[in-house]
């Protein structure tokens, strides 16, 4: 990378030392970050090898974005200035901005879960396609992350030695942060699940792909999900008009929040107290903590009102809000 500002040997550095102990996605994340801030250092034109704080108030007032964006940027420029600071270059290190939780999911409704499995059942069938076989992987891996709240990611790393369809298990062995888990389906996805498995020949092939391409080790991409889906959603007219810069539009990975949703919903109807059906739910989807699955309970009182009440009891009682005096 090139950079052009008085430090630019410093970011290079930087950028080494980083790249030895960072996978290939965080350190894309850090070129781009550390490339922007030497980009704004460049328009500063410093005459002097330090950055002040009317410097750093300056870049993180600029800044722009989600809550949690920002503070991402900013928590790795504080590295940056600490190895600068360590090689005896006076800088301002900032503090970490607060994060805000004002995350919303989109929770489709009944009516719009029928249109998108009704057209995801009927994709036409196209030579052009690089994957001819999507039109009958598509509705299996929706059935699977509407059936089972997986990732996008999840689905379609699955093989055949992830599955146990005799007692309707699905074994996930690389999930988000490293973690591995046993994820049980309902007996109807079961069998959904085995014809699918029958119709591709993939029956008693521990190796295979439960979505492969043409190449056999090589699985449906999720970008190509997230197209096809996308499309979906385009022929069904599901939309969100004038959607708030927080708020996540409808996509392929909000079949996990409605299963999440649907999955308190039941529990309750069934007699279970929500305070006993949380912590399983948490485990079942592969989440750190309870705080990670109150994302989760976070939904728009348009579509389900009479669910909110239940849900901002739990959450008030389970996460309360603390004021801090300094």
């Amino acid at each position: 990378m090139e950079f052009k500002s008085i430090f630019q040997v410093e970011f290079k550095d930087f950028l080494a030392l980083r790249k030895a102990v960072l996978s290939k996605s965080a350190y894309a994340h850090d070129c781009n970050y550390l490339k922007s801030f030497d980009i704004y250092l460049a328009e500063c034109r410093l005459r002097y090898r330090e950055i002040s704080e009317g410097t750093i108030i300056g870049w993180v007032k600029n800044l722009s974005g989600k809550s949690s964006s920002i503070a991402n940027k900013v928590i790795v420029i504080r590295l940056f200035l600490h190895y600068l600071s360590g090689i005896g270059i006076k800088v301002f290190i900032p503090p970490i901005p607060k994060v805000i939780d004002d995350y919303v999911p989109y929770i489709f409704s009944d009516e719009e879960l029928k249109k998108v499995f009704n057209l995801s059942d009927n994709i036409p069938f196209s030579k052009r396609r690089r994957n001819p076989y999507i039109q009958f992987e598509f509705p299996m891996m929706l059935r699977l992350m509407y059936g089972c709240g997986l990732r996008v990611g999840e689905t379609l790393s699955l093989q055949m030695k992830n599955v146990d369809l005799e007692g309707g298990i699905l074994t996930l062995l690389y999930t988000k942060g490293d973690k591995q888990r046993l994820v049980p389906m309902h007996e109807t996805l079961t069998v959904i699940l085995e014809r699918y498995c029958m119709a591709m020949g993939i029956i008693g092939e521990a190796e295979s792909l439960l979505f492969p391409t043409v190449i056999k080790e090589s699985s449906l991409s999720v970008s190509a999900a997230r197209n096809m889906f996308n499309s979906i959603l385009e022929a069904a007219e599901i939309t969100v008009k004038e959607r708030a810069k927080w708020q996540r539009g409808p996509c392929l990975h909000c079949l996990r929040h409605v299963f999440t949703f649907k999955s308190f919903i039941e529990a309750e109807k069934s007699g279970h107290l929500i305070d006993n059906s949380v912590p399983f739910l948490s485990i079942y989807l592969g989440h750190d903590s309870l705080k990670e699955t109150e994302h989760y309970l976070k939904f728009s009182n348009e579509l389900y009102p009479e669910a909110m009440a239940l849900f901002e009891d739990y959450t008030l009682e389970a996460f309360p809000e603390v004021t801090y005096y300094e």
